[in-house]
């Protein structure tokens, strides 16, 4: 098990009692059977044992004994039930922990997506209403739901995750805590039950808990683990002001170059943010719109792809910033020089042959004309060519 900042629940306690906005304190698994549920409970036991006012916002046993049975002797916010295209659905009852204003909520998978009619799209969100409130929240996810490692497995695994949440609210966290086992140790529990049915187990270990797809993940978790320990060591320390951030930016800042185009744009929102988080600095989302780009001059669907990619950004931690430039290359060259950008990333130009010959697309202008900057220009999977993110 590897800890960042601090784990022990009396440690947490030390948080809880800090602050109007709750904490936030996240445990990371590399697969489902990892113990973070289990975790979770135990250490909702130990705060309830010292007096802490703690409830079940969401668990989700799934049918394990040992985890069912650690929920026993703990207050369970009872879950809301929604009718939704004729079927009935139990989500976390948001306004009920609300309502309810304990010291200690705990949520699990927190990447899971929420039923349309509810108030928010993800449960991760509604652990932001319940901070907010000066709620304080234990929760749990596994690494491949993070948004910015998703063409990552996907391209390691075979796996495609529909289900993610943003880097930024992992960056969020006041503790982080990774719970590792051996692939070995994993398989055993799978083998045995203790992670689904029996006469699920052989079709498990043939597509998604192979050897090598978990070898892949757990490094992936580890690795994550030890990038937030990094973020977390190299924060400005309160009092240092502008040397803090003058430190940040010594390693130059990240720009992503997005254009009206947005057929790749997820993938390069994805590799400015895991870039962004490995130097520890702020990073942008540049969008220059020309004459020629004007909102009344852009086809309903490439605008409505725009704004998408917009608020992806947004999500996953970047300040966007829509620029109006004649010449984008000219715009995005100049908004980096006065904000300490270091790193630039576009995509591989799509723009007609003739230019790219000619040096006049984007991607090779930037490379050009960009003294001082790293520029990443970004290929596509050749099976990305005919989708869109």
């Amino acid at each position: 098990m590897t800890m960042t900042r601090r784990s022990r629940a009396e440690d947490f306690l030390e948080l809880v009692e800090r602050g109007r906005r709750g904490r936030l304190k996240l445990y990371i698994g590399f697969a489902a059977g990892v113990g973070k549920t289990y975790r979770m409970l135990e250490e909702a036991h130990a705060l309830k044992r010292r007096g802490v006012d703690v409830v079940l916002g969401f668990v989700e046993s799934h049918d394990r004994a040992d985890t069912q049975a650690l929920v026993e002797g703990l207050e369970v916010v009872p879950r809301k039930q929604y009718t939704y295209r004729d079927v009935t659905v139990e989500e976390m009852d948001l306004d009920a922990v609300l309502a309810r204003k304990p010291q200690v909520a705990v949520v699990d998978e927190l990447a899971h997506t929420n039923l349309p009619v509810c108030r928010h799209r993800k449960r991760y969100q509604d652990v932001q209403a319940l901070l907010d409130a000066g709620i304080n929240v234990i929760g749990a996810f596994n690494v491949q739901h993070l948004e910015s490692l998703n063409d990552l497995v996907e391209r390691a695994t075979g796996v495609t995750v529909r289900e993610t949440l943003p880097d930024s609210f992992l960056k969020a966290a006041d503790q982080v805590v990774n719970l590792d086992l051996a692939v070995e140790d994993l398989h055993e529990r799978l083998r045995t039950g203790k992670i689904y049915a029996k006469d699920k187990v052989p079709r498990a270990l043939e597509r998604f808990f192979t050897e090598e797809n978990l070898a892949t993940l757990r490094e992936l978790a580890l690795r994550e683990v030890a990038e937030s320990l990094d973020r977390a060591t190299a924060r400005p320390l309160p009092g240092e002001g502008d040397d803090g951030s003058q430190r940040s930016a010594a390693w130059g800042r990240v720009l992503v170059a997005l254009s009206s185009y947005p057929r790749h744009a997820a993938t390069l929102l994805r590799r400015g943010s895991r870039m962004a988080g490995r130097l520890n600095t702020d990073w942008f989302v540049v969008y220059v719109e020309t004459p020629r780009e004007a909102p009344h001059l852009i086809d309903a669907e490439a605008q409505r792809h725009l704004l998408t990619n917009i608020e992806k950004a947004k999500e996953l931690g970047a300040e966007v910033v829509r620029l109006r430039a004649r010449d984008p290359v000219e715009g995005i060259l100049d908004f980096a020089r006065s904000h300490g950008v270091g790193h630039i990333i576009v995509g591989r130009s799509h723009q007609p042959w003739w230019k790219q010959r000619l040096g006049r697309a984007v991607d090779m202008r930037l490379v050009r004309e960009g003294r001082g900057f790293d520029i990443h220009v970004v290929a596509f999977e050749p099976r990305e060519e005919g989708r869109r993110p």
